[in-house]
């Protein structure tokens, strides 16, 4: 088993809601310490909101929080005071990772923006996640990844014609600037052992929308055309590739290429395709789309999605049937590679594998481990008693 990567780097998740805390979590899978500071009294507002079970939502472990909660020590400490402030001072002295998402006129007015914790610690790493990045005049609007993808155009190219604009089923803008943000850290981190210096990551949610559609972006571009909603037809635009109506279920087909064109037509028991002009080559199919799709959507029709699959994979043909998500996670690479459990204390884990050793402590309450980091960093039991008693920190008890 290889060696954690981010062994012996500390990591302070001052962040809240979905895409902060996911960041962190993923750079604790790969080793990295990671403490969550938190506000005293109610702390992440994620933790009472998200998912589908309420008692767990009113007991302030959401399933939305828990799902990167794991793993990470937690401290509640109050940052409106200067007590509390002086305490996020010495923790992020300490620290190599500072990863927050607040609006740039919050750090201005707690005095932690990144221009006060390179004061504090030169060497340090601060990630900033916000809506729409430094440096513009939308630095510092509020943002949702609903909000994101409404704005970035993804969700006009979401659905169909009769549809109409259509957010994506999970929030995606959140977990794919998550990991933009690790991806950061970590090259922040490759140039400070070759320089000793600390950076800033500036990691932004429209930027991260956009490159989930830099294929379009780059249409667009060249081309100067607006790329229209295109529902479940596939991006490549071939007539053979997209999701089709089977006698029971739905069957995706990913048919782009001429050997793969030629799989299939065998497959489905239509080899004359292959010699009718009409069909016979790319061209000609593109040039009679709308009867090689409408013959293609027939014959699925005469058998079920399941039997197409095992068919058409047999033969070589890409393709998946659609199914839900308790289906899907009962596939062979899911339950063979462990994704859903495979994180710390059994939760979701990164999308690859590299052989290191993981935290295991579930997800924690509010403030649970705010004594043990107040002491890791030096302070004496009673100046730990006296915040305790002036609310400048909370414990879990």
């Amino acid at each position: 088993m290889m060696t954690a990567p981010l062994k012996g780097i500390r990591v302070v998740d001052w962040t809240h809601v979905l895409a902060g805390p996911a960041c962190a979590y993923y750079l604790g899978q790969l080793g990295a310490e990671v403490i969550k500071v938190e506000g005293t009294g109610r702390g992440d507002a994620m933790r009472y909101r998200g998912g589908s079970d309420p008692d767990r939502a009113s007991d302030g472990m959401s399933t939305a929080f828990q799902t990167q909660g794991a793993g990470k020590r937690y401290l509640a400490v109050d940052l409106e005071c200067p007590e509390g402030r002086e305490v996020f001072a010495r923790l992020i002295r300490s620290a190599d990772v500072l990863v927050e998402n607040h609006r740039p006129s919050t750090l201005e007015r707690l005095t932690l923006t990144e221009r006060h914790t390179r004061a504090i610690n030169p060497r340090l790493i601060h990630c900033a996640m916000t809506g729409y990045g430094r440096d513009n005049p939308m630095s510092d609007a509020p943002a949702y990844d609903i909000n994101i993808q409404a704005i970035s155009g993804l969700m006009a190219l979401t659905g169909d014609t009769d549809t109409g604009p259509m957010r994506t089923g999970a929030p995606i803008i959140d977990y794919a600037t998550s990991m933009a943000g690790a991806l950061g850290v970590m090259s922040a981190l490759t140039a400070r052992s070759q320089t000793g210096e600390g950076s800033f990551v500036d990691v932004s949610m429209l930027e991260t929308a956009f490159a989930l559609m830099s294929s379009m972006i780059t249409d667009h571009h060249l081309t100067g055309i607006e790329p229209q909603r295109r529902g479940n037809a596939a991006n490549s635009r071939s007539p053979s590739a997209g999701t089709f109506a089977c006698q029971n279920g739905h069957i995706s087909l990913g048919v782009n290429e001429e050997a793969q064109f030629q799989a299939l037509a065998t497959a489905i028991d239509r080899a004359e395709w292959l010699n009718n002009p009409r069909f016979a080559t790319p061209d000609a199919r593109n040039e009679n789309r709308a009867d090689i799709v409408k013959e293609l959507a027939a014959v699925l029709l005469t058998k079920s999605a399941a039997e197409w699959e095992d068919i058409l994979l047999a033969a070589g043909v890409p393709c998946a049937r659609l199914r839900g998500l308790a289906e899907a996670l009962d596939l062979p690479p899911a339950v063979d590679r462990r994704f859903a459990t495979r994180g710390p204390a059994g939760f979701p884990g990164l999308p690859f594998t590299c052989g290191s050793a993981l935290p295991n402590t579930p997800p924690h309450r509010l403030g649970a481990d705010s004594l043990s980091v107040l002491s890791n960093l030096g302070f004496a039991d009673a100046e730990i008693n006296e915040m305790l008693a002036n609310g400048v920190v909370e414990t879990a008890d």
